[in-house]
């Protein structure tokens, strides 16, 4: 049911901790999206919604989101509390950070993978590869899924821990000493707007035309 601010009353299936303080909670899909899309969403009148990417496949039969707790966040600290059967209130998904079939790098730090897991989950994983930085070894959710489509085209960069096969290091580091990269790819850029910028700045020392970067500060 639609109230007076264009939000939907959706019940929730799931709300499971998949990392340390991160999240994916799952609603009845009752629209349609396309992959890179967002939804405003809150819990109640009361408090401003926010924007989320979804994270899911535009054929799955629930609509997801990946959220992390902030400390200072109210929603957030709400949303830790939802159980299965409650009610939350989204949106109409909208958003113009969409898939193609372009061959492109998809580049995330943590929960800025969403809208490259809604692509990856649609079938859209032709000639593309996706460089992922976090943390700690547990920022690389679904990456069991990740590694056996995309193998090699699959990079993770652990600012904080080491592990097999895993880059050791800030994926802005990873990216600076990458030798080149294909000038006639797109590049997709999702994470907080200190990586955003320090990403675009380091795919145009490299040549990397302005015009082929996609970015989308994180939701």
């Amino acid at each position: 049911m639609e109230n007076q601010k264009g939000l939907f009353s959706v019940e929730v299936v799931s709300n499971v901790e998949i990392s340390k303080g991160i999240f994916l909670l799952s609603v009845k899909r009752i629209h349609d999206f396309k992959a890179g899309q967002v939804i405003a969403l809150t819990v109640n009148d009361g408090i401003t919604p926010r924007l989320y990417s979804i994270c899911s496949g535009e054929e799955d039969e629930l609509l997801s989101i990946l959220y992390n707790i902030v400390p200072e966040g109210e929603l957030t600290r709400l949303m830790r509390m939802i159980k299965k059967g409650d009610t939350i209130k989204i949106s109409t998904p909208f958003g113009n950070f969409l898939g193609t079939d372009d061959s492109a790098y998809w580049i995330a730090a943590g929960t800025g993978l969403a809208p490259f897991y809604a692509m990856f989950k649609s079938a859209r994983t032709d000639n593309k590869y996706l460089i992922h930085g976090g943390r700690i070894l547990e920022s690389f959710y679904f990456q069991d899924e990740l590694m056996k489509e995309l193998r090699s085209r699959y990079v993770r960069c652990c600012s904080q821990q080491s592990g097999e096969g895993v880059y050791e290091g800030r994926l802005t580091n990873y990216l600076r000493e990458k030798a080149e990269f294909p000038l006639d790819h797109k590049y997709y850029l999702c994470g907080s707007s200190e990586m955003v910028v320090q990403t675009r700045d380091i795919l145009l020392s490299k040549n990397v035309p302005f015009e082929n970067i996609i970015a989308e500060i994180y939701f």
